[in-house]
């Protein structure tokens, strides 16, 4: 069985990797996205939500039992331990699902938007490593605006993840992600010709 081309995207939290994989989506490629995953995952009646609860207890549900993201986010930001617990349920079942659709996926390359792909040591998982990369100052900008955190909480998540160097280290290939749409579109349209030639599409799985 042939499988496409994976393109391993990923970047700190407030890089902006959602407007990267909405370019990418307007060239018709389709895009995996692990948090989208993960959020089917922990529905009502999904099947990472009773595992979730059985760990962290009822008090990270609301009245209606839909999972509080903001007070599950904030137990595992401060406990290295929690934040363990809850990886080991995720991650396993994200990676499955994600599995699964990439075999299902009929495209010379698709995108695997993984915002902890390098933390988690998931790069065996897809063929090549797409950092978007983005200054510090601006990611907590980001970050402080579209979840009305303090700069403290935002720069206490960025710590959290692989630094900013190791993640360049470990890219194949990089997108700045510095506010400007004209070149970050032209740097997505460079990539998309350059993985529409691949030929990777005829390993079997």
């Amino acid at each position: 069985m042939t499988r496409p081309y994976r393109v391993g995207l990923t970047g700190g939290i407030g890089s902006g990797k959602s407007v990267v994989t909405a370019m990418f989506s307007g060239h018709g490629v389709p895009v995996i996205d692990a948090d989208a995953i993960a959020r089917d995952l922990t529905k009502p009646g999904g099947p990472a939500l009773k595992q979730i609860v059985r760990v962290f207890g009822t008090e990270i549900l609301n009245k209606s039992g839909h999972l509080k993201r903001d007070v599950l986010r904030n137990i595992v930001f401060s406990d290295d331990l929690m934040r363990r617990k809850l990886e080991s349920i995720l991650h396993p079942l994200i990676y499955a699902t994600m599995n699964s659709l990439v075999q299902q996926t009929q495209t010379v390359y698709c995108i695997l938007s993984i915002p902890l792909l390098l933390e988690t040591g998931a790069r065996n998982r897809v063929d090549t490593v797409l950092v978007v990369d983005t200054p510090v100052s601006l990611q907590i900008a980001r970050i402080c605006k579209r979840d009305g955190l303090s700069p403290t909480e935002a720069e206490t998540i960025i710590n959290t993840q692989l630094s900013r160097e190791a993640r360049l280290k470990d890219a194949d290939e990089v997108i700045i992600n510095d506010g400007d749409l004209g070149k970050l579109a032209a740097r997505v349209n460079e990539l998309h010709t350059k993985y529409s030639k691949s030929s990777i599409n005829q390993t079997i799985l």
